[in-house]
């Protein structure tokens, strides 16, 4: 009998590491078409396109292999570091979207009467596709007839001019982007501890004080999150250029997604193309390692 009762906990030990393993099965079963479509969409044009990257083709004739002539060729060019250039001037100016978000997410955050057909309004320029909103603020800086000539009182050709073409495009990207960024903040705010900020408001915090130390803590992954799709957008924007300037006058308002469209589509250099694209690639991988990192290390 003691034979028997010291064998249960084997046969046990045995059935429960056979459920695991079934049900390790079963999860490898359920990701594999996830995965599969992953390798397939995304893992695999990035590795062709690091590869082709290397080669000199017009997409219809075979292949020559020139090394790192590609990127040679595009670290020597003016076009490149303008692009570059105008990337920064995005980042830098697409950087307001998370805190007009949170203004406007707060001023929002009330609860009287009418609030969700004002917040409706205020969100609906989100759901617009960049042509639209490319084809609504091209007609806005009209200089013969748009809006932007009767609030100033004579027309200024925004879209025409080298040193503001960019910054009107950007101007334009931001009044879809902080209605996002708004949408992730009230998304947070409905997380936020009640009872917290009131034992906050009877320690006597209020204002400035209790949204600092308070309401903003607990906003942290709204505000990652906010941040990173944020920066990401900046990085590859490429259709409101396309509709408002086609990278011009002269290439002053090209970015690097659009450059590297160009150069594909209009001029078949299907290598350097691929050379823009890998290089683009390599500066958003080092922005989200390092946010990566970062949001680690906080959750430990």
């Amino acid at each position: 009998m003691s034979t028997t009762l010291a064998r249960l906990p084997v046969a046990r030990g045995r059935r429960t590491s056979a459920a695991g393993r079934a049900r390790n099965r079963a999860a490898f079963l359920f990701l594999l078409p996830g995965c599969a479509l992953f390798a397939l969409c995304v893992i695999y044009p990035i590795f062709n396109s690091i590869a082709l990257s290397f080669y000199n083709w017009d997409g219809m004739t075979p292949k020559t292999f020139v090394g790192l002539a590609n990127y040679i060729e595009l670290f020597h060019s003016g076009t490149f570091y303008v692009a570059l250039k105008n990337n920064l001037i995005w980042l830098v100016f697409f950087l307001l979207a998370p805190p007009l978000g949170l203004l406007f997410a707060l001023y929002l955050n009330q609860q009287v009467k009418g609030i969700r057909i004002v917040k409706s309004l205020f969100f609906a320029p989100f759901v617009l596709s960049g042509v639209v909103v490319g084809l609504v603020f091209s007609w806005f800086y009209d200089p013969t007839f748009g809006l932007l000539k009767l609030i100033v009182g004579h027309g200024i050709p925004v879209l025409g001019d080298a040193h503001l073409v960019t910054y009107g495009i950007v101007f334009a990207a931001l009044w879809p982007q902080t209605p996002y960024c708004m949408v992730l903040y009230l998304t947070g705010l409905t997380s936020i501890n009640p009872e917290v900020v009131e034992a906050a408001r009877m320690e006597g915090a209020k204002g400035f004080k209790l949204l600092w130390h308070v309401i903003l803590p607990q906003l942290r992954p709204a505000t990652f999150l906010a941040i990173v799709l944020t920066v990401i957008g900046a990085l590859r924007s490429f259709d409101l250029i396309a509709v408002m300037s086609g990278g011009g006058p002269f290439d002053s308002s090209t970015v690097l997604a659009y450059y590297m469209y160009d150069q594909a589509i209009k001029y078949y250099r299907e290598g350097y193309s691929a050379s823009i694209a890998v290089v683009l690639f390599a500066i958003m991988l080092v922005y989200i390692v390092f946010h990566l990192r970062r949001m680690l290390r906080e959750e430990r």
